[in-house]
């Protein structure tokens, strides 16, 4: 068989031999070269029908490294809201039933599907098939019920747990769970992207060791991430973290085969990371110096429904209890100058708390246009006018508690003849007896002539009178009541305090209002702390005037925690201390109505009053800035709720690529 090949090739390049030596010259060099265009056409052919037909794609490899300010402390979802970088990380690391898309959806995560029943008062959830831990332990329906009795218990101190207080949570089988509400909820779903810590390692720990337990900071997940190694310096401060791709992921696996983080105490040294390209990557947070253009990276925008606003506290301030005082300071606010001002990339100007376009509601029908004139009409409307020195102030008359309205003299009792020998003994040169008897004898008589000589110009000279009659009459009750009572008004400067936190921006914006402000004639004292003090010391007693400050809201609006007048005390976040009778109903309404457009409805009502009573003013959305080196591909920008959802589809960023068939 061997040698019958051999022989046919032989004789085909034998038979290609003869062939061109019958082929004249001419002929061999057009043979040649229609043989040459005839390959290289071939070979064009070939490759265009393979990049035609093939496509590149993310492949895996390669290591992304981000740098940030702080370092974690609580890699455990029970404790990480208080922390961004906690947040980052736990993001990587655990797993919900639910997670947030970038389009603003919530979808199941470590659940199949859920259903929801009694209009939103009984949720039950199936959890997927062939769930494991990062160390391959089963994660089961024990895991989520350990996590929610743990956030629930008070002695663990979880700021998680005032978002399930009421719920109750019971096991219905191996693979299902379910809540059952107080009161129907139309937001319960986002309590639901949680994410779960294992009962396997947790349940032996008593809660007052909770937060000093090691596994804080040897994190065991379900996330697309798990812990390789953690890294500190001489001080014990934690310097890197690196993490590797959890081969027990239930979702789609992601190419970064390693994600690392570099932590930073000064903002200048996470600087001089970004410049000799340390990093390849870096949220923009509060940094301030970030002045060189960085050509390495791409600015990304991720849209967080959440605002700044200065949130008046009308029981610290008599000023700012007034409704037209606050209309005049949304008025006398111009917001174009601060968006434009105050890194206008990242700022959009709001006029509600609902976010009308964020979540496709009906813009108010009142907004309050800059306009001077019009908030200085409604200063004095309230009366407050303008003095000499171009500050305002509110004069309040008062009617005396008492006042001399009876003719007195010798032989005259009674209480007005007792107040009278009050107000003259308040000076000695007039009445130096200072008896109190309520009765008009002979010294009372000579302190009221002598009191009369003193006034004389008042009391005596519009009657052509030189020498004091000593009885009480018109002249000397009208001086009586001048004198010898506090002035029948109050003085109410337009003066109050503005606190916010100790960060550049947001200084700089309490700065620039407080000039715009001043244009109306108002004083402004601000104070600055850091988050952690003005939390314990100013927001959870509410000690403050007016407050500068920034609320979050979540993927499904819910104002009913910053608006309802049962949060008005700590732990609710109403921080304007804002009542109304019709808007709470709206706002009950709406938590308890699973229907999407008739919550829209109401809350576009809801708007339309908060907006007229102006408790606030609102002044604008931040837009989430995240730097990525331009070697990362995949990053997509959308809605999050919080700056650690970037990494909701860390799963289709990459560096490497490769072309596969189609």
């Amino acid at each position: 068989m061997e040698l019958t090949k051999g022989l046919k090739k032989l004789i085909t390049l034998t038979g290609w031999q003869q062939f061109f030596k019958i082929l004249s010259q001419k002929e061999k060099i057009i043979f040649s070269l229609f043989l040459f265009l005839f390959l290289v056409s071939f070979s064009f052919l070939s490759v265009t029908f393979y990049f035609k037909n093939t496509e590149i794609r993310p492949a895996v490899g390669g290591t992304f490294t981000e740098g940030l300010i702080g370092q974690p402390r609580f890699i455990n979802p029970i404790f990480a809201p208080v922390s961004d970088v906690d947040q980052d990380l736990t993001e990587l690391i655990f797993s919900g039933l639910m997670k947030y898309n970038l389009e603003g959806k919530i979808i199941p995560d470590l659940a199949e599907n859920y259903q929801i029943f009694e209009n939103g008062k009984i949720w039950e959830i199936s959890l997927k098939k062939n769930l494991f831990w990062s160390n391959n332990i089963p994660l089961t329906v024990d895991d989520v019920i350990f996590t929610i009795e743990t956030i629930q218990n008070p002695d663990i101190k979880s700021p998680l747990r005032p978002s399930w207080l009421g719920v109750t949570v019971k096991k219905i089988s191996d693979s299902k769970i379910g809540f059952e509400l107080k009161n129907p909820s139309s937001i319960f779903l986002e309590n639901l992207t949680l994410k779960i810590i294992p009962k396997h390692i947790w349940e032996n720990i008593s809660p007052q060791n909770f937060p000093l337990s090691s596994f804080n900071l040897e994190p065991i997940g379900s996330g697309p991430y798990q812990l390789k190694n953690l890294v500190q310096d001489k001080e014990g401060k934690i310097i890197l973290l690196d993490l590797i791709r959890n081969p027990n992921y239930h979702g789609k696996t992601p190419n970064f085969q390693q994600v690392s983080f570099q932590f930073f105490d000064k903002e200048k040294d996470l600087l001089s990371a970004i410049e000799n390209d340390k990093i390849t990557a870096f949220p923009f947070g509060n940094l301030t110096n970030l002045t060189n253009e960085i050509n390495w990276a791409n600015l990304t925008n991720w849209t967080l429904p959440r605002y700044f606003a200065v949130f008046f506290n009308p029981e610290q301030s008599k000023v700012l209890a007034e409704k037209e005082v606050r209309q005049a300071l949304n008025y006398g606010t111009n917001k174009k100058e601060i968006v434009n001002r105050i890194l206008a990339s990242e700022r959009e100007i709001v006029d509600s708390p609902i976010l009308p376009k964020i979540y496709g509601f009906k813009t108010p029908s009142k907004i309050y246009q800059f306009d001077l004139e019009e908030a200085k009409l409604l200063l004095e409307k309230a009366g407050f006018f303008e003095t000499e020195t171009g500050a305002r102030e509110k004069v309040i008359k008062k009617e005396l508690a008492f006042q001399f309205k009876s003719n007195l003299n010798l032989g005259s009792q009674g209480k007005e003849v007792e107040e009278l020998q009050k107000c003259l003994a308040k000076d000695k040169e007039i009445y130096p007896e200072e008896e109190i008897t309520g009765y008009f004898g002979p010294k009372t008589k000579e302190a009221v002539i002598r009191f009369q000589e003193k006034y004389a110009q008042d009391i005596l000279k519009p009657f052509g009178l030189e020498k004091g009659t000593g009885e009480v009459r018109k002249a000397t009750r009208d001086k009586l009541n001048e004198i010898c009572f506090e002035k029948p008004e109050e003085i109410i400067p337009f003066k109050f305090s503005l606190i916010t936190v100790n960060q550049p921006r947001l200084i700089e914006l309490a700065n620039l209002l407080k000039s715009q402000w001043q244009a109306l004639g108002a004083e402004i004292e601000i104070k600055t702390y850091d988050i952690s003090a003005l939390e314990k010391e100013i927001i959870k007693p509410r000690n403050y005037q007016a407050i500068l400050f920034g609320q979050v809201l979540g993927i499904i609006p819910d104002p009913f925690p910053f608006w309802h007048s049962s949060q008005k005390k700590d732990p609710g976040l109403n921080l304007a201390l804002y009542k109304n009778k019709e808007a709470d109903i709206l706002l009950e309404e709406t938590r308890q109505n699973l229907d999407k457009e008739k919550r829209k409805e109401l809350l576009e009502k809801f708007q339309e009053i908060l907006i007229e009573d102006a408790p606030a003013v609102f002044l604008y959305n931040p837009d989430y800035l995240y730097f990525v080196s331009k070697k990362i591909k995949g990053v997509k920008t959308g809605i999050i709720t919080i700056p650690s959802q970037r990494f909701s589809n860390i799963e289709e960023w990459y560096i490497k690529t490769k072309r596969a068939w189609k």
